[in-house]
């Protein structure tokens, strides 16, 4: 089943139960898959186009409840963690930072990378494989560890 059809099956079932929050999650999200197709003149988006449009969705909210803390506004944090709720059960299954660091040294090792000087070959690399799987920020930090 297509992210499209996910979403217009779990937004008849948010309507039928009265979730408002979790509705206007999901219509922000159809919204923004269909700018996308718009922009990129297309009439379906792939499922690696589809899954930058929910990262980029994802990594705003992070970014806003940071924010909100930061600033003591918990209500606005509240909200937007319960968009990220939302948000999460659309992303493939996250990878550990286990296995992350697996994939950061295997990648290394391909590219011969003995530096920081390196870096960013191994991200240029690396990041494809771990698109919308592991956080950039966790997989930056890995990859620094292991050319320090």
């Amino acid at each position: 089943m297509s992210l499209l059809e996910q979403l217009n099956q779990d937004m008849k079932q948010a309507m039928k139960n009265k979730e408002k929050d979790k509705l206007i999650v999901i219509r922000m999200v159809k919204a923004a898959l269909q700018n996308e197709a718009i922009k990129l003149s297309q009439n379906e988006l792939s499922n690696e186009e589809e899954l930058t449009v929910l990262s980029r969705e994802l990594k705003q909210r992070k970014d806003s409840l940071l924010e909100f803390k930061n600033a003591d506004r918990l209500d606005l944090a509240e909200k937007t963690q319960a968009e990220i709720d939302v948000l999460v059960k659309y992303m493939p299954e996250q990878l550990s930072e286990e296995e992350v660091a697996e994939i950061v040294q295997q990648t290394i090792s391909e590219v011969n990378a003995s530096s920081k000087a390196d870096m960013g070959k191994v991200m240029g690399a690396l990041m494809p494989k771990v698109k919308g799987k592991a956080d950039g920020s966790l997989v930056n930090k890995l990859v620094q560890q292991q050319l320090s």
